[in-house]
């Protein structure tokens, strides 16, 4: 019996589920115009990840308090994250989607007069409340239209244009700060978000298939346990993420180095390098071959990030982060939604990101008390031995072959492999 790789039972089980598509286009103008809304809706976001924390430490907080408006922000989203996942299975994707960013830029601007913590905790719980509901559908949006042969790769060329977002805007909400202050920055987050709604209003309908009447009811709506392993491995990884987006700008000032700006833009250079790679590689020879290498690399990354002590030792850390992240965060997303009919595709962005954000609001929660405790360095070694665990989870639980599904394509679909 010939044995087929990852690639070919995709296929298979999305002939079985009605959802492939009889070609394979992948640049469509809808998948460039939700990469482009979520480049901005991206740059917008990651203009205030290093800027928020020194903002609120202005305001007097302590490292216990700055992990918590990252906590905070994360817990509200992911709250939201399973009635979105529903209701984009019910009533469809872009809609709801809109919605997500009109909130989202009223948040960000909002903070322009945040002159407190608890001011700012307050605005922080509505901005991840937008940021759940516009994520999750755009997320879903991007796994309706990508062909699912094409799968690791689309999703890695989609999260292309969110690596280019956070190669730029770290540094130039860094620059703004330091330059023209915080309430420029806030202003043109806010401006950002708006052109991101703009190009979401020129999405094309939702697909006939893209909701269903068989959309589970009830409490099964609101989860899907296709998702569950995929979403373990990416809430580790989003755990020790946070160290990098909550405190590396306060690491690197106690190491000597006033602005690391730059390591965002060669960590998301890595990580442009590296994802469209990493998603074919994903699509024809499957999950291991990527995920192993990257979460390996991640773990020396961080080990290398906690002993740092120049710019340039700093950028090196970032670059081999890029490299890891940008091999794992695609292949988990398309092993999320591998083998579902579309129908549950809203559920399976919402576990998915659900667990990514209960990663972030641990970690950052978490890594922050480490931090406050022990210090930045010993915090980020906690965050490598974090990445280690997710290694060992994979090595041992992750899913066998298929070789119900291999049979079956070998029958039915041999003449669209060969195209």
């Amino acid at each position: 019996m010939v044995k087929r790789n990852y690639r070919e039972r995709l296929i298979c089980m999305e002939h079985d589920s009605g959802s492939s598509s009889p070609h394979s286009r992948l640049w469509t103008k809808d998948f460039w115009l939700i990469s482009l809304a979520t480049f901005f809706h991206l740059f917008s976001f990651q203009m205030l990840t290093p800027t928020l924390p020194t903002y609120v430490q202005t305001l007097g907080a302590s490292e216990g308090v700055i992990g918590l408006v990252t906590g905070l922000f994360a817990a509200s989203a992911l709250m939201v994250r399973p009635f979105i996942g529903r209701e984009l299975d019910r009533r469809g994707r872009r809609s709801i989607y809109r919605l997500g960013l009109v909130l989202f830029a009223l948040a960000v601007l909002t903070y322009r007069w945040a002159y407190s913590p608890g001011w700012v905790l307050t605005v922080r719980l509505a901005h991840g409340f937008a940021w759940g509901v516009a994520t999750t559908a755009a997320g879903t949006i991007v796994t309706d239209l990508v062909p699912p042969e094409r799968r690791g790769e689309g999703l890695g060329y989609y999260g292309m244009f969110m690596n280019l977002a956070l190669a730029i805007a770290p540094a130039a909400g860094l620059y703004i700060i330091y330059h023209y202050h915080y309430p420029p920055l806030f202003y043109a987050s806010t401006g950002l978000a708006l052109v991101a709604l703009y190009l979401a209003t020129r999405l094309g309908q939702d697909r006939p298939s893209a909701t269903s009447q068989r959309a589970p009811q009830g409490a099964s709506a609101l989860f899907e346990p296709g998702a569950v392993f995929a979403g373990i491995l990416v809430l580790l990884l989003s755990f020790a993420q946070a160290g990098i987006g909550t405190f590396l700008q306060l690491h690197a000032q106690q190491r000597g180095v006033p602005n690391v700006g730059a390591f965002f833009t060669v960590q998301a250079l890595a990580l442009m390098c590296v994802r469209p790679l990493a998603g074919r590689t994903f699509d024809r020879r499957g999950p291991g071959v990527v995920v192993i290498p990257g979460l390996c690399v991640v773990i020396v990354a961080l080990l290398m990030i906690s002993r740092a002590s120049s710019l340039a030792w700093f950028l090196f850390g970032g670059l081999l982060y890029g490299m890891g992240h940008g091999a794992l965060l695609p292949s988990f997303q398309a092993m999320s939604v591998a083998n579902l009919p579309p129908e549950r595709r809203g559920a399976a962005n919402a576990t998915y990101f659900s667990a990514l954000d209960l990663g972030v609001g641990a970690g950052s929660i978490a890594l922050g008390l480490v931090a406050q405790g022990w210090g930045f360095s010993t915090m980020y070694v906690a965050a490598a031995a974090t990445i280690l665990l997710s290694l060992i989870i994979f090595l041992l639980a992750r899913p066998a072959p298929a070789p119900q599904a291999t049979a079956r394509l070998s029958e039915e679909e041999p003449g669209r492999l060969r195209a």
